[in-house]
Parts: C-alpha cells; structure tokens; sequence
C-alpha cells in the first residue's frame, strides 16, 4: 500500500470511514478524492459511498475481502487505449464484472502560481491523453499513481513551475489556481470503467442488451485464433472487443480478453462459448452485465 500527501489524506480517512461503516453502499476507487474514478463511482451510483484506495490492488481487495459490495475500475481510454496491467489483474481477482460505466474525461491544468509552469504531474494515462497540447506548452510529464493525487502532491510543494493535470474540480478540492480547463487531445475523450463484486449478479434488471466478458487462452497450433473465434461468426455473436496480452514471460501462451453482446442462456450465444471453450485452452467467463452504452448499429 501507498501512502497520500497531507492535502488529501484528511478526506480519504473521511471517505473512508463512511464506506466502511456501511459495506453495501460501499464502492472502492482507486486514486484519491476528486479522481476520474472518484467521479464515475459517484455518477454509476449516486447513494453509494466511494472508498478511496491508493493503487487497483487495493481497490480488489476491499472487495475481495469483504470490507465493501464493489469496486469501480477503468478499463480503457477512447483515446489512449487500456489501462496497464488491468487485463492481468481482472481475472486474478476472483471478482465478477457485474456493471459498466462511461465517464467524459476532462483535465484541467492546475498549480500554486509558484512561477511559469514548466512541469505538469500526473497519472500516465492523463498524461497521455494530454501529450499533444503538453508539448505545444513546453511543459515536460511526470508520471503520478493518480491524477487528483497529482493536485494534492502539488497543493503541498514548493516546487517552483510544477503543476498538476487532473479534473478541473480538484483544483477547488485542493485550493490550487486553475489555469486552463479542457486539455485533453480530442472532445471525445471517454474511459470505459467495470464495477466488480464478489459474486455475479443472480438476475438481470430490466434494461437494454446484455454484455458478457471473458478471457481465454489458445491452443499453441497454427490457426488456434482462427478456430477459437468460428463459432461466434458461425453464431452470428457480436464481438465488441478482442485484446491479446502474454503471461508466464514464454511469448508462448497468448491470452484474449473478450466482450460480446449477449449473455450465456441464449442459444446462440451459448452454442459460441461451447466451441470456444472446446478450440482453447482455458476459458473463463468475468461477468454478464447490462450495457452501459450500446454497440453496434
């Protein structure tokens, strides 16, 4: 575990002892007050009480060991791609997905007015998503575990010309001048966010169409994809998504990350997994859930 700065540690032991005190309203965060994350647990779930947590590990194991009902995790960024080591850490968790979100991701840049800014702190992936308009300022990244960590870090330095880049609000949070607002590299800026409980939903509630994650490793023969993935073309199954990561360090066994539109218990889709599941490896399903934006046409 990690430690935050002054500036944000008071209101993570508040934030924290609410969740704790009421484990079913609880839902863990990774990063500190006024993160992204800390927005999407707040617009996924309006009555919840988010429970701030300094790293993803820590967010899982709230949950894992029952100190809350869930955890809200990012996935994947619209503009820079999936977020490092999540794909590892889902399936180890022994958690399910039982929920998504879409949060509009904003960053604003924001310091003490020590001097011009000439550094800007903050979560490699807002630094990333703000790596063009950075380097038309001249102000070189520093990477940070979180983007309001970053603002807290700022609020209680004195370093001269550091900034941080994080949502516009934590400059109020952390009482730090807010320079500029919006930015981020392109309008369209989204994170994909997953919420995790211990247990898979027992029903769905009514709504729109259903999402089903899972992941799976090929057999090490030629045309594994490619046999593995028939049945869902043969099925007429919509796969939304498919991302490839290695494990073990052997560049030899591959693993596919997937969603599909659709939940076990339809007849397609059930006839899809049962010849997935006999062209792979190992297979395992991390969640059905409603769908939080709608694929496809």
């Amino acid at each position: 575990m990690g430690s935050y700065s002054a500036s944000a540690q008071h209101l993570v032991d508040e934030m924290t002892a609410a969740a704790l005190a009421e484990p079913a309203r609880g839902l863990a965060f990774q990063g500190a007050p006024g993160a992204n994350s800390d927005l999407a647990a707040r617009e996924y779930a309006p009555g919840a009480l988010p429970l701030p947590c300094y790293s993803f590990e820590d967010a899982i194991d709230a949950v894992r060991e029952g100190r809350v009902d869930r955890a809200i995790i990012p996935i994947e960024n619209s503009l820079h791609g999936r977020v490092a080591d999540i794909h590892f850490l889902l399936p180890e968790s022994g958690l399910s997905i039982v929920g998504e979100h879409f949060l509009r991701i904003r960053h604003g840049l924001m310091s003490r007015n020590l001097g011009p800014v000439t550094r800007a702190m903050s979560h490699e992936q807002a630094l990333g998503q703000c790596r063009h308009w950075l380097r038309a300022n001249n102000i070189d990244p520093v990477a940070h575990s979180d983007t309001a960590g970053a603002a807290a870090w700022v609020a209680d330095s004195d370093e001269v010309g550091l900034a941080a880049v994080a949502p516009p609000h934590a400059a109020d949070l952390y009482g730090l001048t807010l320079h500029e607002a919006g930015i981020e590299d392109a309008d369209h800026n989204m994170t994909r966010f997953v919420v995790l409980a211990r247990e898979p939903l027992a029903e769905q509630a009514p709504g729109g169409p259903l999402m089903t994650t899972f992941v799976f490793e090929v057999k090490n023969i030629p045309a594994a994809l490619y046999k593995a993935l028939g049945g869902f073309a043969t099925n007429g199954v919509n796969m939304t998504k498919l991302e490839s990561y290695q494990v073990g360090g052997s560049f030899a066994a591959t693993k596919f990350y997937a969603d599909i539109v659709g939940a076990p218990g339809e007849e397609h889709i059930d006839r899809a997994l049962e010849e997935l599941d006999f062209q792979t490896k190992t297979l395992r399903l991390l969640g059905t859930y409603r769908q939080a934006r709608v694929r496809g046409a």
